[in-house]
This record gives C-alpha cells, structure tokens and sequence, in this order.
C-alpha cells in the first residue's frame, strides 16, 4: 500500500539561544521564522537542547519496555475516551500500538500511569517520562508564545496556557517483515493544538503539503518535528495550517514515536480572537468545546467527514 513521494526537507528552526526577554533579535529572528513555517507548512522541524541526547535516549528504551510487557498488562491502561487507554491490534492498522500519559510532566501523574503498570514501582520509566514532558511543554509554551505575537494576539497567552493539559503519546509501530509498504496509521490531521514529536530514526511519516503532493519526513536525529493540530488552526481562524499526515512503514525494523501533545481542556471554548477575522478573512468555525468535538469526531459521521472540524462547526 502506498503512493508517490518526495523526501521533504522541512524548514529548521534553532531554539537552542531563544530567551524570552525585552528587545531580544533573536527571539524576534526565530519568531519569524516559526510563523512563515507554520502558515505554509503547518510543521517545521526544531532543536531544542533543554532536552539532552541522553534523555532521548532513555525515552525511547523507557518506550521500548513499556511495549515489551504483556498485552495483559498495557490493557490495564484502558478507557472509554478516545486517544486514552491502550489500542491495539487493529484490523484497520496492524502494525500500530498506542497509548496516552496524560499530564506527564507533572510527577504525581507520572507515577500515578507507573505504577499502574508497575505496582512494584519502576522510577526509572517515571523519571524519564516527566522530565521529558516537562521540558518539552517549555518549547510548547515558546511556540505558542511566538504565534500570538506574530499576530498581535499575545494578550491571550495567559488564557491559552491556562486552559491547556498535556498528554505524551507513545506509539510503537511494529516492524511489517516486508519491503511492501503498510499503513502504519491512517490518514489524520492531529485534532488537538500542537503536537512536538520525536522518533528512534525508523523513518514512516508523511505530510500532505497544500497541494496534495505526499512528503516523506526524514528529521534529523536530534530534531523534535512540530506540527499544528485542528483546534489551533481554528482558533487562529486558519492563519495556521494543520497539515494532513500519516506514517507508511516498510522493513524489518519497529517505529517508535513520542508525541508531546497540548490538549484544550474540557470547558474551554475554542473560538478565534476578533483581531484574526476580516473581510480577507472571514470566520472558519463556530465556537467549540475540544472535548464535545472528540466525541463527534468519534461518530460514525465523524470518522466518515473529509474534515472531522469543518463537518463538526465550519461556517
């Protein structure tokens, strides 16, 4: 299974010297380019040396053992949400395994999803995964910091983060013994604000850009590929573009990826700000709840839209 496609070289955006401070050129420099790259392509490729080679290291064999216990045992991480408990072993995406840790970066949650799985305790997964999130929800906060101020918005930032949860999504996807290509997972826009995610270099992801031409991913080892999800192209009134991916696996080697995710809480209106909407640009979407549009987005009519969002509360 599979189609024709190029090798996307993504724009690479060095957070590394970014501080958040009056007058900084560089903070202005990066902005910039974080804008230009998330208007045309919805994702760009990011360094971010808060998060040592050491530490992704320890994420992905902290992965790696989660995935090798029993199926018994990742079950017992279940729920009737979408994108929560385990998945796996479907008809649809054989190779694919997930799962959700939701507010990761914060150790009573952390240990909490431990010893769930452990209840002999296991500090060393625990430890790896809060740190891991935690320095990751700062390059999401710089991010999404950088956006509204590039569009004059950043009067909201407070409200934005304050109505965010994090979730880190772990995802194994297993090797397919062939060098015929599998859908490792479907084609999907991410329906959350943003996602940072990292991958063991078992290459697999592909981006639609625009004008529907499929893109293979190839990050470097030490990058973090950020993409835009659904609810913050709408609330930048599609400023923004969320784009269209999938993962396509081939080879005798399994994928892992983690994907740290910033999620509208439940209560929070998603509506794009008057200062995004003119006559150049009218309104896209009518106001919604993140946790109301999942559950549609869970429908049968949900899984069927071409655009879960549009069909859900486009204009």
């Amino acid at each position: 299974m599979g189609s024709e496609t190029t090798t996307l070289r993504l724009p690479i955006i060095d957070f590394s010297k970014v501080e958040f401070k009056p007058d900084n050129v560089e903070w202005d420099l990066v902005r910039v380019q974080v804008q230009e790259a998330l208007q045309e392509f919805g994702c760009f490729e990011a360094l971010f040396d808060k998060v040592p080679s050491e530490l992704r290291k320890s994420i992905f064999d902290a992965v790696e053992e989660l995935y090798n216990l029993p199926l018994e045992t990742k079950q017992k991480n279940s729920s009737q949400k979408l994108f929560q408990g385990y998945l796996g072993q479907l008809p649809m995406m054989p190779l694919y395994e997930g799962m959700a840790i939701n507010d990761a970066n914060l150790l009573e949650k952390a240990e909490s999803f431990t010893n769930l799985l452990w209840p002999e305790g296991n500090p060393g997964f625990c430890k790896t995964i809060q740190s891991f999130s935690e320095q990751l929800s700062e390059l999401d906060r710089i991010i999404r910091r950088m956006v509204l101020e590039s569009f004059g918005v950043e009067k909201y930032l407070d409200e934005h983060i304050e109505s965010t949860n994090y979730a880190l999504r772990v995802l194994k996807y297993n090797e397919p013994k062939t060098t015929e290509t599998m859908l490792g997972l479907k084609t999907h826009t991410d329906k959350n604000c943003m996602t940072i995610l990292c991958e063991n270099q078992v290459h697999g992801l592909e981006i639609q850009t625009k004008d529907g031409k499929w893109m293979n991913v190839k990050p470097s080892p030490d990058s973090f590929t950020v993409l835009i999800g659904d609810c913050f192209y709408a609330w930048t009134n599609g400023w923004l573009h969320a784009p269209t991916h999938r993962v396509m696996m081939s080879g005798f080697k399994a994928r892992y990826s983690v994907g740290f995710q910033s999620i509208p809480k439940g209560g929070y209106i998603i509506k794009a700000p008057e200062e995004l909407v003119d006559e150049d640009h009218p309104i896209l979407f009518k106001p919604f709840d993140y946790v109301e549009f999942i559950e549609f987005y869970d429908t049968e009519a949900g899984r069927k839209a071409k655009s879960a969002l549009k069909t859900y509360c486009g204009v």
